[in-house]
């Protein structure tokens, strides 16, 4: 019976997260509410490894503008490209970046994290400044936020801006490093995406 219950409730809380979790539409609460939330899912011994990814991935895939992201990320050539290989490039950025992301997360998850202020730079983007305070293994972190917010009600992130760095940008520069060493073939940079995916 004790097992019973115990299972009961995983299966409860599995499917409680499994709901979109509906954050402010203000940018800056925005930020400190999903940050708060990834924190507080990382840290919880009860939920499994497998789980949490699950959680995080949800997190990211609802509240980050990936396709739009990913897009400016390929650059110029995303305009000479067959829509099955836009398709494919799509698919496999979207995991790559999950993947990304939850491995940056996971190793801030013993510090602090304080919302420093917002600064509304058009009618459609604002940048949430914050930073990770220094812990016993890491050194203050400035993070800006750059957040897209067409739909009022529901802004997505855009970008991150690690101490001045955008990490659109330096990926951008990265992927255009892979294709213009191989003749811009798409196949090459897939190839690399597959590879860290499954590793």
């Amino acid at each position: 019976m004790k097992k019973f219950l115990i299972s009961l409730m995983v299966l409860v809380f599995i499917s409680n997260s499994a709901q979109s979790v509906t954050y402010n539409s203000d940018p800056e609460i925005f930020i400190a509410e999903l940050v708060t939330d990834v924190i507080t899912t990382l840290n919880d011994n009860s939920i499994t490894e497998v789980d949490k990814n699950k959680i995080i991935e949800k997190i990211i895939v609802e509240n980050v503008d990936i396709k739009v992201l990913g897009l400016y990320t390929l650059g110029k050539i995303r305009k000479e490209l067959k829509p099955e290989d836009i398709e494919k490039y799509n698919n496999l950025f979207k995991r790559y970046l999950i993947k990304s992301l939850t491995s940056r997360l996971s190793d801030y998850t013993s510090q602090k994290f304080e919302i420093i202020n917002s600064n509304q730079k058009s009618a459609l983007t604002t940048i949430v400044s914050s930073k990770i305070l220094e812990g016993s293994s890491q050194p203050e972190i400035k993070i800006d936020w750059r957040i897209y917010t067409k739909n009022p009600l529901k802004p997505l992130i855009r970008d991150l801006i690690v101490e001045g760095l955008s990490i659109a940008k330096v990926q951008k520069e990265e992927f255009s490093s892979v294709l213009n060493s191989n003749n811009n073939d798409i196949n090459n940079l897939f190839s690399i995406l597959e590879q860290f995916i499954s590793e």
